[in-house]
């Protein structure tokens, strides 16, 4: 843990790592390194940055608690969901509140073969609890979509929950790009898990990935299945079936530079341990609620360590955004304001300096406030 804290090396005041999580120096380093070989244009080294798909491969299975022929790697989280909602078929679950790369896939899939059908649920609190999905449910209903954590609030979805809830013969199929390295989620309870490296895990856009469970793989038909999606090398002369395995949802190969990005967040994040990054994140995201707090600043993130990841959002009255915003970037904070809340994200990493400047950023707003 000491060696993962200290290679966070960015300046002071990002407080962003929900929109983007700066490249850790060892996916620089490996960066470097990779695209030297690839360079060379020897076949031997073009060979051993191919190699980083299948190491990327293994470690979303080993953090997810799979096997790797339950993972393919895609270019987004985006990537995996359309091929997960585009081979459904029957009524499937989600909230209208989702982050778009639910609800346009859920939506696209409905419109291009009319075999899904979305059934939107609109929670009172924004959070899609077990109770709200309950409510949802009835015997047409093959599959819910959720996200982890919800990318406005930071809410996060018991998994385990909402599996008890839907039971054992519907799938769930999950968004886990604002929690996935960074919370200790209960994967067992999902049949897809999709999400991508350019945030928690440090390693930049283009490090999509997304893992099928048993149920999964026979229940959803591969309709997105390319060349790459077969057993065997390139197909000649003839168009194989889909590949039995997750390899089925390719389309393509993989970015052999993406995947060797992906392959160093994920070790990094494996070899601290993602049980004690959730622990020590949990202590930083009390830290900024414990700021906003003392500054009398509405928190729409819940308090109970289980229930968030990374994300606090504040969410001021409307007339407080605006200064609230400006007193942040104003004491050089990185942070995203969208729909009426500004959304706060600590990682590991974060140290006290960043905090101090925060809590002097709400001082500085409180003291200008209009009451």
């Amino acid at each position: 843990m000491e060696a993962y804290q200290s290679s966070f090396d960015g300046e002071p005041g990002y407080l962003d790592w929900a929109a983007f999580g700066p490249l850790s120096p060892g996916v620089r380093s490996e960066v470097h390194a990779d695209a030297e070989l690839l360079g060379s244009g020897r076949s031997s080294s073009i060979d051993l940055v191919a190699e980083h798909a299948r190491e990327a491969r293994q470690l979303v299975a080993e953090l997810v608690g799979g096997d790797e022929g339950q993972v393919t790697l895609q270019p987004s989280t985006s990537y995996g969901l359309m091929h997960a909602v585009f081979g459904l078929s029957g009524t499937v679950i989600a909230s209208t509140a989702e982050f778009p790369s639910i609800t346009v896939s859920l939506t696209r899939a409905a419109e291009a073969f009319g075999r899904v059908t979305p059934r939107w649920v609109t929670p009172e609190s924004g959070a899609v609890t077990p109770e709200a999905v309950r409510d949802a449910l009835d015997d047409d209903v093959t599959a819910v979509m959720v996200s982890l954590v919800d990318f406005r609030t930071g809410y996060r979805a018991d998994l385990g929950a909402l599996r008890e809830v839907i039971g054992p013969d519907r799938l769930l199929i999950v968004d886990a790009i604002q929690g996935f390295g960074v919370v200790d989620a209960e994967y067992a309870a999902a049949d897809v898990v999709c999400s991508n490296g350019y945030k928690w895990l440090r390693a930049g856009r283009g490090t999509g990935f997304a893992w099928f469970g048993d149920r999964a793989l026979e229940r959803i038909a591969p309709v997105l299945s390319g060349f790459a999606g077969v057993e065997g090398g390139l197909p000649m002369d003839e168009v194989p079936r889909p590949a039995a395995s997750a390899k089925a949802f390719t389309v393509s190969n993989p970015d052999a530079l993406a995947a060797a990005r992906l392959a160093t967040g994920l070790r990094e994040v494996r070899d601290a341990g993602v049980a004690r990054i959730e622990s020590e994140l949990v202590a930083r995201t009390r830290d900024v609620i414990q700021s906003a707090d003392r500054f009398e600043i509405p928190v729409a993130t819940p308090r109970e360590a289980e229930r968030r990841a990374g994300i606090v959002a504040l969410a001021p009255p409307a007339a407080d955004v605006a200064p609230l915003g400006a007193a942040l970037a104003n004491h050089g904070l990185t942070v995203t304001a969208r729909g009426g809340l500004i959304r706060v994200a600590p990682h590991v990493g974060t140290g006290a300096e960043t905090l101090r400047l925060f809590g002097d950023a709400l001082a500085a707003f409180a003291q200008s406030r209009v009451w």
